[in-house]
């Protein structure tokens, strides 16, 4: 053989020996509603937990939708899994009764709660974790903070909601159409009471058609800030200045609710954790844009959180 091919093949077996995955992939039912994926660092046999938990609509275990693929989520559990943290992350409910043809009409923001304290209940009773963190993303921000009890040693939330979801809706109403901002309030204040209404203008029906209304109204029961203050463990919130559903401002609100917590602010990360240098259509194309990295900083803070 000449010298040139051997080197070759000795640079490019050493590429694949340097590439080589440093984590397990495992595949797990934890209920009937619930499937995900499983990352432990191949170094450790016993290490720390993040379960992920994903946000609004359709989200799948990997942070994407049937037209949205940015596979946020599972980059994040890559890279936390790279740095020595297992995760778990997995596909909401609805998800999988998508795929099924066989969604439930009558599913509630509880039966999330319920979902996520069933996958904390299912590694905290398996004992292979020494300490086990939530990291709940957008609405899964509250999905965690209502099971963050004695269960978990740590509450991340990543572009999490400081006000009461009724009163994010008035406020991107009233920004996008201001016209509409007082009709939006006014069924807002309604479905708070618990009671459901057909007046409002054409306009909001995908914002209050009857269909979701009740599980809207389940949803505006809760108020985050009330429920962070109550949290002793420790608890790092996180926001990007360029996220365009939630704001730095909400952040800060969970953040004067609860003293004790930490608060980073990633300068141009957006709501799924891409750096945008750009305007706002750069911004908003980026969800479907599945090449792009995540921020370095995000999983750094997280990594510096759980691991001190």
């Amino acid at each position: 053989m000449k010298p040139f091919s051997l080197i070759i093949i000795l640079f490019i077996s050493a590429l694949s020996f340097s590439q080589e995955q440093t984590y397990t992939d495992e595949e797990l039912s934890v209920s009937k509603f619930i499937d995900g994926t499983l990352l432990k660092p191949k170094e450790t046999t016993k290490t720390k937990l993040a379960i992920i938990i994903a946000g609004s609509g359709p989200t799948d275990r990997n942070g994407n939708q049937n037209f949205l693929k940015n596979d946020a989520l599972k980059k994040l559990a890559v890279g936390l899994t790279k740095n020595g943290i297992a995760t778990f992350r997995y596909d909401k409910r609805v998800v999988k009764q998508i795929r099924q043809g066989n969604v439930d009409p009558n599913i509630m923001f509880d039966d999330f709660v319920s979902d996520a304290k069933d996958v904390i209940t299912y590694f905290k009773t398996s004992g292979s974790f020494e300490e086990i963190y939530i990291i709940g993303h957008s609405q899964g921000s509250l999905v965690g903070m209502l099971n963050a009890n004695e269960d978990v040693d740590g509450f991340i939330s990543i572009a999490g909601a400081g006000q009461n979801i009724g009163d994010v809706i008035v406020e991107q109403v009233t920004n996008m159409a201001p016209q509409l901002g007082e009709a939006a309030k006014k069924v807002v204040d309604q479905l708070k009471k618990g009671e459901r209404t057909t007046d409002y203008p054409q306009a909001l029906a995908s914002v209050f058609n009857a269909d979701i209304q009740e599980f809207m109204i389940n949803w505006m029961q809760y108020y985050p800030t009330e429920i962070i203050k109550e949290l002793e463990m420790p608890v790092l919130i996180v926001n990007g200045t360029k996220d365009l559903q939630v704001s730095e401002a909400e952040a800060k609100l969970l953040k004067d609710a609860n003293e004790n917590a930490e608060l980073v602010i990633i300068k141009n990360m957006n709501h799924v954790f891409f750096e945008i240098e750009g305007d706002d259509l750069e911004n908003s194309k980026s969800y479907n844009e599945i090449k792009r990295p995540i921020a370095t900083q995000l999983v750094q803070s997280i990594v510096d959180f759980i691991n001190p």
